[in-house]
């Protein structure tokens, strides 16, 4: 049975006639019929019978039909539930974002979302490959992810938009002899030692596009996902690394230099499931985040 078997049911009650009921619900008289000869299917005693040329309900159907208020009563309170729900301006909203996406959008979002009849933020980390990140809408309202610029796209399941386009420099210790270059090419930095991210995640990409233009492979000598950790490592002499331009925290012992001859920029995408954003909540954090890439973004 479902709910408008059970609602065809009590307007048979209340009007006693298929087709009184059919003019009420604005359909014929042989929907009417056909969608009680359905219920009746999943009832294993009458609900109607003939009193004449009328079909009037039994027993049985005037206890479902009055069992049928009851239902409708508590669907309406569903719905209702549902509509101040999506209609919050101050539910709870989860974003995850990886770890440099966290560092440059979390402050800008907590300060643009801050006082009364906002939503609460609930913030995580979440530093995964990049096919990982689709999974983690199940968990979270909004993810922050990162892709490359020829990297597949995301994967139908999921709702994405772009956040940034941003580019991905060459960082030197400040006193190395190519910082005083202005750009650098694979060429340029191909003899140096390296800090690359770990397999599966996107930048690893780039570094092994400049070791194909310039024909040789790389020396990695060290293997860090976190750009601070990174920068640390490269101001002590430790090896070149890619680090994003407008994410990643400035680092005084640490130049950036524009690479040029590979593509060298990644996109900075926010993931959701469809759904999430019949929330009023998460479509206000929503806006929220795309305002702060534009605040990042103007940094440059």
């Amino acid at each position: 049975m479902d709910e408008r078997q059970l609602r065809i049911l009590r307007e048979l009650g209340d009007l006693g006639s298929v087709t009184a009921v059919a003019e009420a619900l604005h359909v014929t008289p042989s929907a009417i019929s056909q969608q009680l000869r359905l219920l009746q299917r999943s009832i294993p005693v009458p609900l109607t019978e003939r009193a004449g040329r009328r079909v009037v309900l039994t027993d049985a159907g005037q206890a479902l039909a009055a069992a049928a208020v009851e239902v409708e009563s508590a669907l309406a309170r569903a719905r209702h539930a549902v509509t101040d729900f999506t209609r919050e301006a101050d539910g709870d909203v989860s974003v995850a974002a990886f770890h440099s996406a966290a560092s440059a959008f979390f402050p800008l979002l907590l300060r643009g979302l801050a006082g009364e009849e906002r939503p609460r933020l609930t913030l995580a980390d979440e530093d995964v490959a990049q096919d990982r990140f689709p999974a983690l809408t199940r968990d979270y309202d909004l993810v922050l992810a990162h892709r490359l610029d020829h990297a597949p796209p995301w994967p139908r399941t999921v709702t994405s938009s772009t956040l940034l386009h941003e580019p991905l420099d060459v960082a030197l210790p400040a006193g190395h002899p190519l910082a005083s270059k202005a750009r650098l090419t694979p060429r340029d930095v191909a003899d140096e030692p390296w800090i690359a991210v770990h397999d599966g995640f996107p930048l690893l990409a780039t570094i092994e596009a400049v070791a194909a233009v310039a024909n040789r492979r790389l020396d990695i000598v060290h293997r860090i996902n976190e750009f601070s950790v990174a920068a640390e490592a490269v101001a002590a002499g430790g090896g070149l690394a890619l680090m994003p331009r407008w994410t990643a925290r400035p680092h005084p012992g640490v130049v950036l230099r524009p690479l040029g001859g590979v593509h060298a920029r990644r996109h900075i995408d926010v993931l959701h499931r469809p759904e999430r954003t019949a929330r009023r909540a998460v479509r206000t954090v929503l806006a929220e985040v795309h305002r702060a890439a534009s605040v990042i973004r103007g940094r440059d």
